[in-house]
């Protein structure tokens, strides 16, 4: 095992042309809105029929498993549950946790190429930077098979700031 190279583009990650895409789901995994609903949109109606199946219960806060990605140019989706800043779900190791659990089940699937989004950084309120050196930091530094782990950010400023955070 090795370490992902880290990359970011500015664009939609249900349009990445990777083996899985990462999404920030809700405990329940019915999909819901920002990332999980685009993902659920996009993947059509095989995403949510193999959540109900493989998570009846959901899943916990950190952890993450895999469902096809229905329609998606990916082959699978690595759902994964952040932590809701927001709403007082504050301990930084759930969220390591997440992307640290995601490329491990990357690992099971053979997936080389993972796209991220910057998980609980949107409704769930993590502070921005935070969420960013936290994907950077856990992405770079957790042995693993995947060869590219790709953040895409959704805005230009979004994609500056991962930028940056990859140079230090």
């Amino acid at each position: 095992m090795g370490y992902a190279e880290v990359t970011v583009v500015q664009g939609d990650i249900t349009q990445q042309q990777v083996d899985a895409v990462v999404n920030a789901a809700n405990r329940r995994m019915r999909g819901g809105g920002g990332v999980d609903g685009a993902i659920h949109r996009a993947g059509g109606p095989a995403v949510l029929e193999d959540c109900r199946r493989r998570f009846p219960h959901g899943l916990a806060t950190g952890d993450a498993g895999w469902t096809t990605a229905g329609d998606l140019p990916a082959r699978w989706v690595v759902h994964v549950v952040g932590p809701n800043h927001a709403a007082g779900e504050t301990d930084r190791a759930l969220l390591v946790s997440c992307y640290a659990r995601a490329l491990a089940v990357a690992d099971e699937l053979g997936a080389r190429t993972v796209a991220f989004p910057l998980v609980s950084a949107g409704i769930y309120g993590w502070p921005r930077q935070d969420a960013i050196d936290c994907a950077v930091a856990t992405l770079a530094g957790t042995p693993t098979t995947v060869e590219e782990a790709r953040i895409v950010a959704h805005d230009a400023a979004t994609a500056a700031q991962v930028r940056a955070s990859l140079s230090e």
